[in-house]
Order: C-alpha cells, then sequence, then structure tokens
C-alpha cells in the first residue's frame, strides 16, 4: 500500500512558529471566588503517566476516591461520585437525573449561582417556581414551608454557600420539610465542601454537587457530584430518558458501581489529582480543616474591620471560604482588582450580577486558608488603599 503526501491546507505563519516557546504562565495568589491555588502535592500527583480508565489500578483509585468523597460530604450515598467537568457540569448532573418535562422544580433564589439553577432547570422542561430572597441574605424555614406547601414541588433546588454574595444557608430542618412533602432536595456545596461543616445524610440531603478547584484545592474540571436512594428511585421511574446522555447516571453507575463498565474516557490526570486533595483532606481531618478555615475567616474579618472595610454579610451567616466587601465610595472596583493582580500578583473577585461595581469577592480557601497568606493580602489592601488605587 502506498500513500500519497497531503499537505495542510492551514499554515501557521513561519515567524509565528518559530518563535513559539514552551508555556510559562504567572505565579498569583488566587483569593478570589475560585479557582484557588493547588497544593503544590496534589499537581505532583497529577504530573505523572496516565493509565487506561479500565486499569486495574485506576478501579482501585475510583474506589478510593468515592470512599474519600463520602468522608468529605459525611455521607454513606453508594452513587457518590466525579463527575468530569467544572461544577457546573455537577450542577446540571442533579437537574438532568431528577427533573422530567412538567416536573414542578422550586429554586431557593438568593444569589448568581440560584439563577443558575433556575436556567438549568427550564432547560430540562421543568416548570420551574422560585422563592426569592435579597442577595446577602437567607431564608428561613417558614419561609420555605410556605413556598413548598404553595408550589408542591417534586424538586427543591438550593444553594448552600452562594459564591456570589458570601451567604452560609442554614440547613436545619429543610431536608425533615421537603420529607414531609415528599419532594427532593438538591444542595450547591461548590464553596463550601472541604471547609464548612457538611452533612448530607443527617441534613437528609438528596443530591449534592462541589467542585474541585475551591476548597479541595485541585485544578478545575473534575467535580463531587452525590445521589441518595430517594434520587435513584426517581430516576429509575422516570417514563422519558435522561436528555443529557454524558450525565446520565442510569448509565454512568455502571461504571462507578460495582460493574465498572465502559461508558467514557475519564479524566485520568484529574482523577490523580482529586485523589491527593482528598487524601490531604483526610490526612488533617475534617473537623481541624473546618476550624482552620473559621479561624483565618475570623482574622480577616478582624482586619478588614481595621482597614475600615465593611462585610456584606452579617457575621452570623458569614461563609467562612469568601467573604463579600463593599467597596469604598469612590472607588472603581474593578480598578483596584486589576492593580492587585497586576502589581502583586493577588487575585480578588469582583461582584456579579446585581452586586457588579459594589463588592469585592475575598476567598480563603483550601491551600489558600493560612493566617501567612491573610496578612499578606491585608497588607496589600491596606497599602493600595493609602495610595488611593482605583479612585474616580
Amino acid at each position: 500500500m502506498t500513500f500519497t503526501a497531503i499537505a495542510p491546507k492551514t499554515t501557521l505563519d513561519e515567524t509565528y512558529r518559530l518563535k513559539l516557546q514552551p508555556l510559562e504562565m504567572p505565579e498569583r495568589l488566587l483569593m478570589g471566588a475560585g479557582p484557588s491555588n493547588a497544593d503544590p502535592r496534589v499537581i505532583a500527583a497529577m504530573d505523572r503517566q496516565p493509565i487506561g480508565h479500565l486499569d486495574p489500578e485506576y478501579l482501585r483509585l475510583m474506589d478510593e476516591v468515592q470512599k474519600l468523597l463520602r468522608y468529605a460530604w459525611q455521607t454513606h450515598n453508594f452513587m457518590t461520585y466525579p463527575v468530569p467537568g467544572t461544577g457546573s457540569a455537577a450542577m446540571e448532573a442533579t437537574l438532568a437525573n431528577t427533573v422530567e418535562p412538567g416536573d414542578v422544580v422550586l429554586v431557593a433564589v438568593k444569589g448568581y449561582f440560584g439563577k443558575r439553577l433556575v436556567d438549568m432547570a427550564h432547560r430540562y422542561g421543568g416548570d420551574v417556581r422560585t422563592i426569592e430572597a435579597d442577595w446577602g441574605s437567607v431564608f428561613s424555614l417558614p419561609e420555605l414551608r410556605e413556598a413548598i406547601a404553595a408550589h408542591r414541588p417534586k424538586v427543591l433546588a438550593m444553594v448552600h454557600a452562594e459564591t456570589s454574595t458570601g451567604v452560609l444557608q442554614p440547613m436545619e430542618g429543610i431536608g425533615d420539610l421537603c420529607r414531609e412533602f415528599d419532594c427532593l432536595l438538591i444542595l450547591d456545596t461548590v464553596t463550601s465542601l472541604g471547609c464548612v461543616p457538611i452533612f448530607l445524610d443527617d441534613w437528609k440531603i438528596d443530591l449534592a454537587y462541589s467542585c474541585s478547584q475551591k476548597g479541595l484545592s485541585c485544578p478545575p474540571g473534575i467535580s463531587p457530584f452525590s445521589m441518595s436512594d430517594r434520587a435513584i428511585e426517581k430516576l429509575d421511574q422516570r417514563t422519558t430518558p435522561v436528555a443529557n446522555w454524558y450525565l446520565d447516571n442510569s448509565l454512568l453507575r455502571k461504571y462507578w458501581g460495582g460493574e465498572r463498565t465502559y461508558h467514557h474516557t475519564a479524566p485520568v490526570n484529574m482523577t490523580y489529582g482529586l485523589r491527593e486533595a482528598l487524601r490531604l483532606l483526610a490526612e488533617e481531618g475534617l473537623e481541624a480543616r473546618w476550624q482552620r478555615h473559621q479561624s483565618n475567616a475570623i482574622k480577616l474579618w478582624a482586619g478588614l474591620e481595621e482597614l475600615g472595610l465593611e462585610c456584606m454579610v452579617p457575621v452570623e451567616f458569614r461563609l467562612p471560604t469568601l467573604t463579600s466587601v463593599k467597596v469604598p465610595d469612590g472607588i472603581d472596583a474593578k480598578a483596584f482588582q486589576l492593580h492587585l493582580l497586576r502589581e502583586h500578583n493577588i487575585e480578588i473577585g469582583v461582584g456579579l450580577g446585581v452586586l457588579a461595581g459594589k463588592i469585592w469577592r475575598i476567598g480563603i480557601m483550601g491551600a489558600n486558608s493560612y493566617a501567612e497568606k491573610v496578612d499578606r493580602l491585608l497588607a496589600v489592601l491596606a497599602e493600595s488603599l493609602a495610595q488611593g488605587v482605583g479612585r474616580k
């Protein structure tokens, strides 16, 4: 057999091609809404050759990841595994598997990511209703009871740690309320997993999702997902197929369940990284990890107060991993953020949606929740404010 040489139809400019260099990226201190800096041990774990996604050693690794995720979430849910994709993919997996066309879905919206749940639920044909609270506030149990009684949803979806505002939603009694009205409870733990107490089983959460790049300090691209027996029962009773093939748990559980039947090519190196991140969590211990984040958050809040900066969320509902700070009058929030990035290699977040230009979002998560990093950020904030950075 002979082969005929075929020239490419699109070529690179020769000067450009010759100037291409190996990839180099700046070293930043990521103190925004995510990602956080990855732990060096996680990066080291990812820096090895992949093996096959059905290799016996990889299947053993999958078992470890599932066991460690159950520990992190405090659950016995058998269907607990990482979704290939960022946190939004895991968010979509909860809705794709539970929402059929015409199902009433009640979304508790108190920030930007509650609205994302609304958008996704619509796309799966849900009859979407909302209960809304001011951004920066939380829902009370009586408010939720009234809304559930009025709408009788099959699914209630809400955010535990609202990344757009820095609010931590109290969860006591909400799971019992959903059981009383026979609806499933979906919980977004994207900015709380690994940093804030979470008890999926005790709280009676039916589906939960998170991400790798915040409290777990792993690069983005693989996202924890958990599904209770109640949620699996609803999935099994569907009269229509799950509209998203890639996220369909009825298929994926053959891969993540006992059969380990091929479904897709798994992100092997991302699984290496997640396993190491979860190992570090187990090594530190959940209680110690939770306490570390709370202590460093208190340190941050005290430092911000000394600088004359005001936190948006009342302290009793304030998220230890992410603090929303009111931008002082006369300062351009974006210009100030860019100054920190360009001059100090520090990233902080700005406001989303209705809070654009009104707040900064400061994250201290995972490998970044240490006193010396909080001190460095506070020193740079003090210097920049004194210099009048961002003054309009």
